[in-house]
């Protein structure tokens, strides 16, 4: 069971349904209905872990060399590959039939669409072969909001669509300084992380770029979706940290000091939760 329950990998769930029910809040005009809400959530869950459980399944060769993931069931051999596939394909169907019956089927179709495009076009395509890996397999990562909004009103609109935009350009400033904690492990097994192919100058200097843009997309969420002063302020508060902390990562690589690059990592975290309680509780204020 805990060999089931690694393969979904559910810390990097959480963090995806962290994004998800203040969407549906602001989608609401309020508080949703609860039943959807919670079959949202489940069904986002078990998607999310349908498709981190393909992903291990296709990375175990690496997996094996890698000194982070060389505890995975698959390595360790506690789960057989033909358990994981079982395994991933039930977690999809299950996660499809909850969110359409529960949600919408439209939050059930993006739900799918998120599982072939983190399996098909990050796992199997994108990550082995170019240095912008994250850049655009990090749009799996985005649909969850796409997801509850959709779970909500049965469409999409450019609320939702600019929330897209900013997992999307968050994403990479969040993952670099990872790669660069562990380069000598991507290295080892030829996956061209950018923290791993490029010098810490050139990370830092990314991640200060897509900061500053994930923060100004941020703001656009104020014209579009009529965010209130709440939103306002903790949009720039939590972009602002996010923002800081790459400045100081940046600042050592240029200088050629130690870096602290999970410093990054973790405020990218901070500042996005912070930035989505700002999303939940600003229309429950204001509207």
């Amino acid at each position: 069971m805990r060999g089931y329950i690694a393969l979904m990998k559910l810390r990097v769930v959480e963090l995806l349904l962290v994004t998800t029910v203040p969407v549906m809040i602001l989608a609401a005009h309020g508080v949703p209905n609860l039943l959807v809400v919670l079959c949202t959530l489940v069904g986002g869950t078990l998607s999310a872990g349908a498709a981190n459980a393909f992903n291990m399944v296709i990375d175990r060769d690496i997996d094996r060399v890698m000194h982070r993931t060389r505890h995975r069931p698959l390595v360790t051999g506690v789960l057989t590959p033909r358990q994981a596939v079982v395994f991933a394909s039930a977690l999809t169907v299950l996660s499809t039939l909850i969110l359409g019956f529960g949600a919408t089927w439209l939050s059930a179709v993006l739900s799918l669409a998120a599982i072939a495009f983190y399996v098909f076009i990050y796992t199997m395509w994108l990550k082995r072969r170019t240095r912008q890996n994250i850049i655009w397999g990090g749009l799996a990562g985005c649909f969850p909001v796409l997801i509850g909004w959709a779970a909500v009103t049965g469409s999409l609109s450019w609320g939702a669509w600019v929330l897209f935009a900013v997992i999307f350009l968050w994403t990479p400033p969040h993952y670099w300084p990872l790669s660069m904690r562990y380069k000598d492990d991507y290295a080892s097994v030829n996956v061209p992380m950018l923290g791993a192919v490029a010098s810490n100058t050139k990370v830092g200097l990314q991640t200060v770029l897509y900061a500053w843009a994930t923060l100004a997309c941020s703001l656009l969420l104020v014209p579009v979706a009529h965010m209130g002063p709440l939103y306002t302020v903790v949009a720039l508060v939590a972009g602002g940290w996010f923002v800081l902390e790459t400045h100081l990562l940046y600042a050592r690589a240029v200088t050629g000091a130690e870096v602290a690059p999970m410093r990054v990592f973790h405020a990218s975290i901070g500042s996005l939760s912070l930035l989505f309680v700002g999303v939940a509780l600003d229309p429950l204020l204001f509207h």
